[in-house]
């Protein structure tokens, strides 16, 4: 197989959780919910963690406080399902720095990359930023397609490119299954596509993705892997079921800027997780009650 073996740490992980980042009531990383946290996550369903993801709130944590919270996650976690680590940068040179020192780090299965942002780069551009990290890097990479917030779309072709790379494993892609069913028939078999939209987790299964990295799944994950079980055994109306029912609570999760519903959600559900830094702000306090009961939490 081109990836080798880092391919394994993800052969049950269908579902991903994007994991928020605790908080303390004075807005500091507080390790003692972050062990609630993952504790919870690892007894609902969650079969991956992606550390200091945007849901994570990574833009507004430090270097340091980043490298806490990935090894917190790690030793908590102690190899019950992966871990990747949110290491892209808009910065080639950062990210590879970034991303060694985060390999340090024993425990880790891989890193996340993003399309650089706000410097928009072109096609070849995005060739080269990915072909320099994961050549640089001690860590196998993920990329990662969001062109809502990264300004540019990284194209199928491209993606088919990076894919060849034996230290390029896998995508997060947040453009779609028609596109997304375009990207599962051109990389080789053994590269881990997973779609980073909710709403889209079972049409990415029926496509050939591998699954989904996840938000919803803080709150939702045994439905979320009775969803994608029922598709691998072929009970398709079992999934769909299950898919229809949390279709409605995975877009109220998104109802505000990410991840304010989520945190909102969770505290409410005895998951103490703290607010949002700024520039997210808290879910509104007048609003909780319909959020909570749009989620019927």
């Amino acid at each position: 197989l081109l990836h080798g073996g880092k391919i394994m740490d993800f052969k049950n992980a269908e579902i991903i959780t994007a994991m928020v980042t605790p908080f303390d009531d004075q807005g500091k990383l507080d390790l003692k919910r972050l062990e609630v946290l993952v504790n919870h996550l690892l007894a609902t369903g969650t079969q991956g963690i992606l550390v200091g993801g945007t849901t994570g709130e990574a833009p507004t944590l430090t270097e340091s406080e980043k490298l806490t919270l990935i090894s917190e996650t790690v030793r908590l976690v102690a190899g019950k399902v992966p871990i990747i680590a949110g290491t892209g940068s808009n910065n080639t040179q950062s990210t590879i720095d970034f991303t060694n020192r985060v390999a340090e780090i024993k425990g880790v299965s891989a890193a996340l990359v993003v399309v650089p942002y706000y410097n928009k780069p072109d096609q070849r551009g995005m060739l080269a930023h990915f072909k320099t990290v994961a050549a640089a890097s001690k860590l196998p990479l993920f990329i990662y397609n969001i062109p809502s917030r990264t300004g540019v779309t990284m194209e199928v072709a491209t993606i088919a490119e990076l894919a060849k790379e034996k230290n390029i494993i896998g995508l997060k892609d947040c453009t779609g299954n028609v596109n997304l069913s375009h990207i599962v028939a051109q990389v080789p078999a053994d590269f881990l596509v997973y779609t980073g939209e909710d709403a889209d987790a079972l049409a990415a299964k029926t496509i050939g993705a591998k699954g989904v990295i996840s938000v919803a799944s803080h709150l939702f994950g045994q439905s979320m892997v009775k969803m994608s079980q029922s598709g691998e055994q072929s009970d398709y109306r079992v999934s769909a079921e299950a898919m229809q029912q949390l279709t409605p609570l995975m877009e109220t999760m998104f109802s505000a800027p990410s991840p304010s519903p989520t945190k909102a959600a969770l505290n409410h559900i005895g998951i103490s997780v703290g607010g949002c830094r700024l520039p997210i702000l808290n879910y509104p306090a007048d609003e909780l009650n319909t959020l909570y009961n749009k989620l019927k939490i």
